[in-house]
């Protein structure tokens, strides 16, 4: 790796967080807190797919279908979610982007910070279905918000959202969300 040449390249690969830039979700660069924390190298992601960090690639085409909106909307997209790393873990992390395309094609080009919360919450066995109701209902959307965003019906919402409370002996949706951030109620 070459010395970096001024303060901007200084605060890309030294940074305490995951930044990567992408272009139509192929990682153009990345900093190694990024490829650190899914348990790789930067020359093995440059020039990825972002599919190869999602737990499966279903997950990988539904949070394209999320994030676009959003993105052309306020040129802002931010969760939490689950991605898996090399070895096949899975680990929670909060993920913010900025679109720089956001006029024209918002993934075209894109910068994305990653934040890992494997610390403060702890990946509990979850369908892919119950992560993304999960994922939602952390940011606070109501039934009928989330069937929207999922293109499904409010009613499945409701059924996922009860199984998930009595799966994990909530009472409501904040007990829920405590119990699988491994906060205390």
């Amino acid at each position: 790796m070459t010395e970096p040449q001024d303060i901007s390249e200084l605060a890309f690969e030294n940074a305490p967080i995951g930044l990567v830039v992408t272009e139509s979700r192929v990682i153009k660069g990345c900093n190694p807190a990024f490829a650190g924390m899914f348990g790789y190298t930067v020359d093995e992601l440059v020039n990825q797919s972002f599919a190869i960090l999602y737990p499966s690639l279903e997950e990988f085409e539904r949070i394209r279908d999320v994030g676009v909106e959003p993105l052309k909307r306020t040129n802002r997209y931010s969760d939490e979610r689950i991605m898996a790393r090399k070895n096949g873990s899975l680990f929670w992390c909060r993920v913010r982007g900025h679109s720089l395309t956001p006029d024209d094609d918002p993934l075209r080009r894109a910068v994305w910070s990653f934040a890992d919360l494997s610390e403060t919450r702890n990946v509990l066995n979850l369908s892919g279905r119950e992560r993304q109701i999960v994922m939602h209902l952390g940011e606070g959307r109501t039934s009928k918000e989330i069937a929207r965003t999922l293109d499904i019906s409010p009613r499945t919402v409701e059924s996922y959202r009860a199984r998930l409370l009595k799966k994990y002996n909530a009472h409501n949706v904040a007990e829920l969300l405590s119990h699988l951030s491994t906060m205390p109620s």
